[in-house]
Order: structure tokens, then C-alpha cells, then sequence
């Protein structure tokens, strides 16, 4: 007897039932490997407890500079603040390190130290720095990580550390051998980063010390002004040891540095510089914004010329290092002079004719900028061996901060600028 053939469906069943036979035997399984940020807390009563002066320590992870006086503070990023005597800049001297969890900023009126904490801004008397006092904290008034924390929150985000993750994934066969991106890798703070600059001023006095171009904090007069990732916090401290917290007016996203010139404050941001007209310094009132590309944008004035450098990086999320040169006679109508091309210009400071001008690992340069026109012409200095983050100029010696130290260079005569001392970077060797 012939075997009749299968009806059309039935034949349709069994080869749709043997491609999933084949299907299923072909599963495999896999892994994939990536990097996700792991959050860190911490007891807010903890944190409220954790101020101490303690021995002088070597540097090991530098940040903001600020000078007052014979004195020197350099912030060691998130741990606190080295306290140098400097009398004899050839010779300078680490003398204690008070111990401020979290801290990067500060700035400094009538030998009180104002200081962030994570969340807090801590009030340190600093009369005697071998024995500093804090005299006052406003708590939680700084956002941590772009997030102002609950009143009521016995913790908070400290930091994010990074995490690699393995894990078994089901996959076709085919896919063996390939590489597999991470598809959550934020292995840097970036946009996370808390406040993160020293202070500069109006007027440079004695008494309120001076700070470099990368300040989120800064004291004119009696206010002190901080900028976090979007905002203008403003705090009366016309008793410097009872700072009250004032008015906090929102700027975007993205902010970065502050700087004070006479009545005004100069805000960089990452897409272009604030104005704002400090007149009633408790309730700064915006003039303009200059626009530019995105990048890092820390920036310094003097007299009717703003001095802005761009530069390129995974944090600044730009591709432009430059220096540029705006006009701000009309400072509600800021105008762009001249734009000169840099390598990766970061922090920057002006005395006189002189520009300091750093260039991360290619070094500290040194114009004269009488011409603001013919700056690329009248370059005088180069130190290509430091790398450079920061500098303040103090009349004769000029601060700068890099990754591997603390420098001073003499520049009495601008055609012969000399290396007078270095503090180096000691950093820990990792446990094997």
C-alpha cells in the first residue's frame, strides 16, 4: 500500500517543530563583564564628628590652592587641607593637615576658614593653625551628587566607587568568541562630581587671602558665594565666625568655577561665563551670558578684558583648548576679541602685563599681555616638566598645582622666571 503524502499543514507542523528542536540545541551560555558606580554612605552624625587637626601629612592627591598671608592651604580632594608655612617661599614648610571629610573648596575672611564637608559648610578658626577650631557648621546645605539630601536622612551618598559585574547571560552559539561591551561604565565622577574649587576675591586683602581661577567658593566683602552644578549659594558673613545662609539663586546645569572682579562675579560654566552684578551682594542680579562651545571654562578678569579657557576632555565633553579674550566694558553685552589656540589650557591667573597660563601635562606657560592681540607672540616662559592645574600670583611669586606637586617660581624679572621651590606628590604604592 503507497503511503499517501502528509496534508500541507501537517508537513508545515513538523518543519516549524524541527527548527525549534534546533533552536533550542543551539542555546549557549555566556558572560559579560561590566562597570557599574556602587554608592558609599555615610552617617551624617559621623560626618559632624570627624573635624580634627592631625600631624603634617605628604600630598598625595592635591586640589585647590589658597594663600593668606605667609600661609598656604592646599586641599588633598576629599580628605582636607594641608596647611603650609610659606615665610620663606624657597623653603616652604608643612606644618598640620586638618582632617574635613569630603572637602575640595574654601576660601577664607579675617582668619576664619570656610570649608565644604560633603553636605556641610564648616566655619574653622584658623588664628592658630596648629590648633584649628571649628566654630560653626551649616548643615546640608550643599547638594550631594546634584541632590540636596533629606533633613531627615540619618545618611548620605558620600561617593560612588566602581564595581565590575559578571554575569551568565543566555545567547545564540554564534555569538561565542565576540567581545562584549560594558554597558554601564561610568568609572569617573564626571557630572557627579561635588563642589570642587578654592576661593578667589574682590580686592585681594590681607584679611580675606586669595585663592585661584578654579574657585567654587570665593568671599567679597561680607558674603561668601559658592557654586554648585546649578546654583549660586549665597551666605552673610559679616561676622565671620556666624556664617547665615542667604539666598540661593539657580543657574543651569553645568557650572564650574566663580571669580569676583570689583561689583561683579564671573561664573564659568561648561557651555559659557555668567555675569552677574554683585551691587546688592545678597541678591546678585544677572547681566549677560557669554555663549561658547562646550568645555571646561575657568575664568579671570582684569579691567575690561575676561580672560576664558576652553579645553577638551572626557569630563569638559568638548573638543576645544583655547584661550579667548572677551570684552566686557558693556558687561551686559560681552563681546569676543580674540581666540588663540592652546593645547590644554587649564587654570590661569594675571598680574600685571604677566599671564600664567596652565597647560595640564604640557606644562605652565607664561605670557606678556600687554597686546591682548599679540598674545601667541610674546610668550616668555614654558615649564613643560610639571604638569599644571591651578595658580594664584602673589606680586612676586607665582602658586602653581599640579598632579605631581605644589611649585613656586620667582617672577620679579617676567624674562627670567625661576623654579624656586616644590612640595612633591608622594602618592601611596598600591597593595600587591
Amino acid at each position: 500500500m503507497r503511503n499517501r503524502p502528509l496534508p500541507p499543514l501537517q508537513r508545515a507542523l513538523i518543519v516549524l517543530l524541527a527548527l525549534l528542536l534546533c533552536a533550542c540545541s543551539d542555546d549557549c551560555e555566556t558572560t559579560i563583564t561590566y562597570t557599574v558606580q556602587e554608592p558609599v554612605y555615610m552617617l551624617r552624625a559621623d560626618l559632624r564628628e570627624a573635624v580634627q587637626v592631625t600631624q603634617p601629612r605628604v600630598l598625595e592627591n592635591p586640589g585647590k590652592i589658597y594663600a593668606l598671608g605667609h600661609y598656604l592651604f592646599v586641599n588633598e580632594v576629599n580628605e582636607g587641607v594641608h596647611v603650609i608655612d610659606n615665610q620663606d617661599p624657597a623653603s616652604p614648610r608643612l606644618l598640620s593637615f586638618i582632617q574635613i571629610p569630603g572637602n575640595i573648596d574654601m576660601a577664607v575672611k579675617d582668619n576664619i576658614l570656610y570649608a565644604d564637608s560633603y553636605i556641610d559648610l564648616v566655619a574653622l578658626d584658623i588664628t592658630n593653625p596648629l590648633d584649628v577650631k571649628e566654630v560653626k557648621r551649616v548643615e546640608n546645605i550643599f547638594p550631594s551628587y546634584g541632590m540636596l539630601v533629606s533633613d531627615t536622612s540619618a545618611v548620605f551618598v558620600s561617593e560612588f566607587v566602581p564595581k565590575t559585574v559578571t554575569e551568565a547571560i543566555s545567547s545564540d552559539c554564534d555569538t561565542r568568541g565576540r567581545t562584549h561591551q560594558p554597558f554601564l561604565d561610568f568609572t569617573g565622577r564626571g557630572a557627579f562630581t561635588n563642589s570642587g574649587n578654592s576661593g578667589a576675591d574682590a580686592g585681594g586683602g590681607a584679611t580675606n587671602g586669595k585663592g585661584g581661577s578654579m574657585a567654587r567658593f570665593t568671599v567679597a566683602g561680607n558674603h561668601l558665594y559658592t557654586v554648585s552644578l546649578s546654583n549660586l549659594q549665597v551666605f552673610d558673613v559679616s561676622s565671620a565666625a556666624d556664617p547665615k545662609t542667604g539666598t540661593s539663586i539657580p543657574l543651569g546645569w553645568n557650572i564650574e568655577t566663580i571669580f569676583p572682579y570689583q561689583n561683579k562675579l564671573f561664573i564659568g560654566s561648561s557651555t559659557g561665563m555668567h555675569i552677574y552684578d554683585s551691587s546688592n551682594p545678597s541678591s546678585p542680579a544677572l547681566l549677560s551670558i557669554y555663549e561658547h562651545v562646550r568645555s571646561c571654562d575657568p575664568v579671570v578678569v582684569e579691567g575690561d578684558l575676561a580672560w576664558v579657557t576652553l579645553r577638551s576632555g572626557n569630563a569638559c565633553m568638548g573638543f576645544t583648548n583655547q584661550l579667548e579674550v572677551v570684552d566686557i566694558s558693556d558687561p551686559r553685552s560681552p563681546t569676543l576679541l580674540k581666540t588663540y589656540p592652546m593645547l590644554n589650557p587649564h587654570g590661569l591667573g594675571i598680574d600685571g602685563e604677566a599671564l600664567f597660563l596652565c597647560e595640564g601635562t604640557h606644562g605652565l606657560k607664561v605670557f606678556n599681555i600687554k597686546d591682548h592681540l599679540a598674545v601667541d607672540q610674546n610668550l616668555l616662559s614654558h615649564f613643560k616638566e610639571q604638569d599644571a592645574f591651578d595658580v594664584i600670583p602673589l606680586g612676586e611669586t607665582v602658586l602653581m598645582v599640579g598632579q605631581d606637586g605644589l611649585y613656586q617660581y620667582d617672577y620679579r624679572d617676567l624674562s627670567n622666571v625661576k623654579l624656586l621651590s616644590v612640595i612633591p606628590v608622594q602618592r601611596k604604592t598600591p597593595a600587591s
